[in-house]
């Protein structure tokens, strides 16, 4: 799998504007991920509940809605994250009270997926340079801490040996009857992220995509957290 990811201007232009606050706000995280082509949920950054209410109208499914600011980096410490909204009365009433929290002025609405929850990280080693970590993802990803690492970049047979070597590797392809994942799927979005983890090194300190959310049909990134070099 040939690659040649590079950072685009809009991305310089993220990290630049983001290094003076040590980390990327989720929405230009995701723009970062989106342009090296990884699985992003729809979306929508606003502050008008109209506007929400139409999107949420146009997916046709439940949403998430964030808090986007600046002096909130854990926004679930914060209370800064509504899941599985499914009526525009609570998606009013969630957006006014995000649009309290400090340093909130507009608020990121999501798609709701589903699916099976991963974790897919990277972090600067000193020695190595850009390692790629995959594992369980969700909540339990520091309980479980069944995770694999490998050094940036990877192939799809990197990608492959680290899912089998996770203890829970069976939920992946398919447990009791279960469907599986997209394999082919979450190998792409890996192998581009160790691409762009490359392309980043002088950049990050960590990234933490958690949860990847995967199902038959693809992967696609739920929540994105971007470390910088300051």
């Amino acid at each position: 799998m040939l690659m040649d990811i590079r950072l685009t201007q809009e991305d310089k232009a993220i990290i630049e504007h983001s290094r003076s606050r040590g980390w990327v706000l989720e929405p230009d995280a995701k723009a970062i991920l989106g342009n090296a082509g990884l699985g992003l949920p729809r979306r929508l950054v606003t502050n008008d509940i109209d506007e929400a209410f139409e999107f949420m109208e146009d997916v046709n499914m439940p949403v998430a809605a964030k808090a986007v600011s600046g002096s909130i980096l854990h926004k679930t410490e914060h209370r800064a994250v509504s899941l599985n909204i499914d009526s525009r009365e609570r998606l009013e009433n969630e957006m006014a009270r995000l649009l309290t929290l400090d340093g909130c002025s507009t608020v990121l609405v999501e798609e709701m997926v589903t699916g099976l929850e991963l974790f897919v990280g990277a972090k600067n080693d000193a020695q190595f340079g850009p390692v790629v970590i995959l594992g369980m993802g969700g909540t339990g990803v520091e309980i479980y801490n069944d995770t694999a690492v490998r050094m940036a970049p990877l192939t799809q047979t990197d990608v492959l040996s680290m899912a089998d070597s996770l203890k829970a590797a069976a939920l992946l392809t398919g447990f009791r009857g279960g469907s599986g994942i997209d394999m082919k799927g979450l190998c792409g979005l890996v192998v581009r992220f160790s691409h762009l983890a490359m392309a980043m090194e002088k950049d990050f300190q960590s990234m933490d995509l958690n949860p990847v959310i995967c199902g038959p049909d693809g992967c696609t990134v739920a929540d994105a957290r971007i470390m910088l070099v300051t």
